[in-house]
């Protein structure tokens, strides 16, 4: 019973928002984020240290920060609303820069790995990598109420997603790396490190760690790696961003390549982020200094 009332009250919540006309969705998703500005002080003050990184400068930051609450707001909205017959039109409206790349690294035959940050709408890229006959296989947490977990599953193979959930071992990546070698795409979010166990990387100016995962898998299998940057138009409508596949070293041993690799990530994170940084839903601390700040 624990687990169904939280579970009952979301699905009220979806319920309320999925009768809305989309372009009501992204006004009161993002007002809802403008409200948690003010009501989350201490979230407040920490996505602005991450704005600091991000930008170099003070100047702006409120109205900047409460642009990225604003932002995570709409994504919030836009997930409970999305529906399976409202998926054919937000795809139509997408657009991809350098869409070529993808289609090039695609015909190699050799899988191929995407990787993003936590930006804009990524159901929505996962239904636009389907439609462009590149379903993508994805990773996910397993959260503690499981009712709500396979909620979030069935959005996510709604938008034509398929996924496995983390936390099991040897049987998640093994189906990730099952799905390269038989030459399809994996699809990660790449730029928190949420188990601890990740190398040390410079992430815009300052030490942190993010995850090998990804990377491990594609020196593994030969696939290549394009990071891709995803956004909210200012109005309906979303864009991705897709870079050159990453130039992973050859040389040296399979750590060597996997870190070096890793820091390739990293800068090409950055890039992404830089575009709009207001659409990086980065709630949590990721540096070692904002533990240390909020201690």
């Amino acid at each position: 019973m624990k687990d169904r009332l939280p579970y009952w009250a979301y699905l009220g919540f979806v319920g309320l928002l999925g009768m809305l006309p989309e372009a009501a969705i992204r006004f009161v998703g993002s007002g809802l984020g403008r409200v948690a500005w003010y009501l989350a002080p201490g979230r407040r003050r920490l996505v602005q240290r991450h704005l600091r990184r991000i930008l170099g400068t003070d100047e702006g930051i409120k109205e900047r920060s409460k642009a990225m609450f604003a932002s995570y707001g709409r994504y919030w909205a836009e997930v409970f609303w999305l529906r399976p017959n409202r998926i054919p039109n937000l795809v139509a409206r997408a657009t991809i820069e350098n869409e070529g790349a993808l289609g090039e690294a695609f015909s190699q035959g050799k899988g191929m790995l995407l990787i993003l940050p936590h930006m804009g709408n990524w159901e929505v890229a996962g239904a636009v990598a389907r439609d462009l006959g590149m379903p993508v296989l994805s990773a996910a947490e397993n959260l503690p109420n499981p009712l709500i977990t396979q909620w979030f599953l069935d959005v996510r193979e709604m938008a034509g997603m398929d996924i496995v959930l983390t936390g099991r071992g040897a049987r998640a990546t093994g189906a990730l790396m099952q799905r390269l070698k038989d030459g399809g795409t994996v699809a990660l979010l790449g730029d928190r490190d949420v188990t601890g166990r990740g190398l040390p990387v410079t992430f815009f100016g300052e030490e942190t760690t993010m995850p090998a995962g990804p990377i491990a898998l594609a020196v593994k299998t030969g696939a290549p790696v394009l990071v891709v940057g995803s956004y909210f138009e200012d109005g309906p409508g979303h864009r991705y961003v897709v870079s050159d596949p990453l130039p992973l070293p050859e040389a040296g041993t399979q750590e060597e390549k996997v870190a070096a690799g890793v820091q390739l990530l990293a800068d090409a994170l950055e890039e992404r982020i830089l575009r709009k940084p207001e659409d990086w839903h980065l709630f949590v601390p990721n540096w070692p200094s904002d533990r240390e700040q909020d201690q």
